[in-house]
């Protein structure tokens, strides 16, 4: 079963139509989550989406409650997560508007809850339940490579130009960053920067979840541009490359059956 979370940009999925709001108890936080359920055109099956920022965009990225998210997809039965970050670009190949799906991740952030395998016990009704014990799980390769080809072979059907590369730099936010923090990612390797990759993608892997992000590149990452970096040219970039998206992530679930 396919998910979709929905970051900056991204609060709802054009055409998609809402059955119900699933309001999911987790022993993450003391309010549901609250997931769509429903159908999309041309899709087999029920689709679920997830704004990670709330409704309204309220939640900045440090206060994302990402073990609770993740957490409620798996009790809804969600197999798969096809997860959509705004990021700024690096990467001589990540200028505005460029999309990418990124092969891997460096992670930079603090505070955030990381596992779920944390010490403390949780008792869950579920089929398994995670204990206090130590839990090492292999991240050797980030996203799901069976995901990740199925971005890539969508956006070729659609004549899409997608970057299929890519290290996804996760920073702590709500703040942009100096430049002198995007030439350390740089001399790390980072080809582009967000600040909701992590630890998202790590809670998945841990959950058994198959994984993989789309990346759309809103801006040149402080001091690779002349330009100042403001709300409304990120906006506009928003406005213009989210429909892209929204084409790939349609196209993505109707060949999504391919996986099975």
């Amino acid at each position: 079963m396919l998910a979709f979370i929905g970051g900056t940009g991204l609060n709802q999925l054009p055409g998609f139509e809402v059955k119900r709001i699933a309001g999911v108890q987790t022993p993450y936080q003391d309010t549901a989550v609250d997931i769509a359920c429903g159908h999309l055109p041309g899709v087999a099956g029920t689709v679920h989406f997830l704004p990670r920022h709330g409704e309204g965009h309220t939640v900045p990225p440090h206060r994302i409650n990402y073990r609770a998210n993740m957490f409620a997809l798996r009790e809804l039965g969600v197999t798969s997560v096809l997860a959509v970050n705004a990021v700024g670009g690096i990467h001589r190949q990540m200028g505005p508007g460029v999309i990418a799906v990124p092969e891997q991740i460096i992670d930079y952030t603090s505070g955030r809850a990381h596992t779920f395998f944390d010490g403390d016990a949780v008792d869950i009704e579920s089929a398994d339940r995670f204990t206090a014990s130590v839990t090492h799980i292999d991240f050797t390769r980030p996203y799901s490579h069976e995901l990740r080809e199925l971005l890539l072979a969508s956006a070729g059907q659609l004549q899409l130009p997608v970057w299929p590369h890519g290290v996804y730099g996760a920073t702590q936010g709500p703040r942009l960053e100096t430049i002198a923090e995007v030439r350390r990612l740089q001399n790390d390797g980072c080809d582009m920067v967000g600040m909701t990759g992590m630890p998202e993608a790590a809670l998945a892997r841990e959950l058994g979840l198959a994984y993989a992000s789309v990346c759309l590149s809103v801006n040149w990452a402080a001091g690779l541009s002349d330009d100042v970096i403001t709300m409304p040219a990120i906006r506009a970039v928003l406005a213009q490359g989210m429909d892209q998206i929204h084409r790939l992530l349609l196209t993505a679930a109707s060949r999504f059956p391919e996986m099975s």
